[in-house]
């Protein structure tokens, strides 16, 4: 199968390559060039497909790169919890009425999520850095 038809025959949608790739990076144990994340795709995509993909996600500021002989080597800029986080602020700033929208989720947490709340908001009142 030659490359074309390799990447043709995987095509995604591009959330979902940036998906697996993004996890790929956060299993890790540190940054990898573009050959190394086609490599442990096992061949899915092309070298440059690789490239362009996370050439985007760097744009998109969720990837940190490095110089790695004359390639870029890539690394999350955080971990699961806070692209969770970055994705809950974004969607905070795209809405007019903050508060509305914070009521609203305060209302729909479960006891235990708001108790948990709760206390991280008293933690961080009280200047314990968590």
């Amino acid at each position: 199968m030659d490359a074309n038809t390799r990447d043709q025959a995987s095509r995604r949608p591009n959330g979902a390559r940036e998906t697996q790739i993004l996890e790929l990076l956060q299993q890790a144990d540190g940054a990898l060039t573009p050959g190394e994340v086609a490599e442990r795709l096992g061949g899915e995509l092309t070298y440059s497909t690789v490239v362009t993909i996370l050439t985007r996600m760097h744009g998109k500021q969720m990837l940190h790169r490095s110089p790695r002989g004359r390639a870029y080597a890539y690394e999350p800029v955080t971990d699961e919890a806070g692209f969770a986080a970055r994705r809950m602020r974004s969607v905070l700033d795209d809405r007019p009425d903050r508060e509305a929208v914070l009521a609203r989720f305060a209302d729909e947490l479960s006891d235990s999520d708001a108790e948990l709340l709760r206390q991280m908001l008293g933690d961080a009142g009280s200047g314990d850095p968590r």
